[in-house]
């Protein structure tokens, strides 16, 4: 059996993740500097 369909797949959802990872944290990163802004602006 040939193995380089599962290297690909296996390759292709650790990117997927990672990219998924990413974007997620980059979303909470912008979040949490917003509600940091409005805390400053409030003062």
């Amino acid at each position: 059996m040939n193995p380089w369909p599962f290297v690909i797949a296996a390759y292709a959802l650790t990117f997927a993740g990672t990219l998924g990872l990413s974007i997620a944290a980059w979303r909470a990163m912008r979040a949490a500097e917003q509600r940091a802004d409005s805390l400053k602006r409030d003062r």
